[in-house]
């Protein structure tokens, strides 16, 4: 119950959060936390809710952050459902980075260095407490801090190298903080998952861009998503 609740309250500061950090970006990491947690005034309630257009946003901005709630709420329990275990809050830690990530790269398109490089981190600083780990296929065995390092190198490296024409012809097709991302996101899922991801993120941005009829476009929520859905299938043994 307790991790549910905690997903539904930070669920719904996501667009909160998502707008202050998009909107103070390129001020100092410091700054850009104090105005979060200490924001500027503004005009008082009473006056603004004579104004129909702010009252027409804020409604809808309540129920983003409602369903921002509901599912982060239901994420998170599904986490802690699969990985139920003394790292629990990494896992939780983990997953709500990336939920946050994708409200700013869908409202902003810009991945901030001030939640990739410590998501970065983070993933060294949880392998190195796992030991070691059974590679596949051969029988031996692999510390888990040498996976997160070969996953963070593959997670830049591996999509410059598949998408260097592509780059070549646009270079605003692939952001350097979709590689930081990338990068992040290799460190904690290892090496191995790194090239399942990008292919379905690729996959999961033109089925994006079938439906939505857009060329450009954040590539950001597609490479987290592709990340939620190997993690979960692959602990689910799937």
């Amino acid at each position: 119950m307790l991790y549910i609740i905690c997903g539904f309250i930070f669920g719904f500061s996501i667009p909160y959060l998502a707008r202050r950090i998009g909107k103070l970006i390129p001020a100092a990491t410091g700054y850009i936390w104090l105005r979060i947690f200490i924001p500027s005034r503004t005009l008082p309630w009473a006056k603004l809710k004579t104004n129909e257009h702010y009252m027409d946003l804020f409604k809808r901005y309540i129920m983003r952050s409602i369903g921002w709630a509901i599912f982060t709420a239901a994420t998170t329990i599904l986490f802690v459902l699969n990985f139920d275990t003394m790292f629990t809050w990494w896992y939780i830690a983990f997953l709500w980075i990336l939920l946050l990530l994708v409200e700013i790269d869908k409202r902003f398109m810009l991945l901030p260095d001030m939640l990739t490089l410590p998501l970065l981190l983070l993933g060294f600083v949880y392998a190195a407490q796992q030991g070691f780990w059974l590679a596949m296929p051969e029988p031996h065995y692999m510390p888990y801090a040498l996976n997160s390092a070969l996953g963070a190198i593959s997670g830049y490296i591996l999509p410059l190298l598949a998408s260097l024409f592509i780059i070549w012809k646009h270079p605003e097709a692939f952001g350097d903080g979709d590689l930081k991302l990338l990068a992040a996101i290799g460190a904690w899922v290892g090496f191995i998952a790194v090239p399942y991801i990008l292919l379905g993120a690729c996959a999961l941005f033109a089925a994006g861009w079938l439906i939505n009829h857009r060329r450009i476009g954040p590539f950001g929520p597609a490479i987290i998503y592709a990340t939620l859905i190997y993690v979960i299938l692959f602990f689910a043994g799937l």
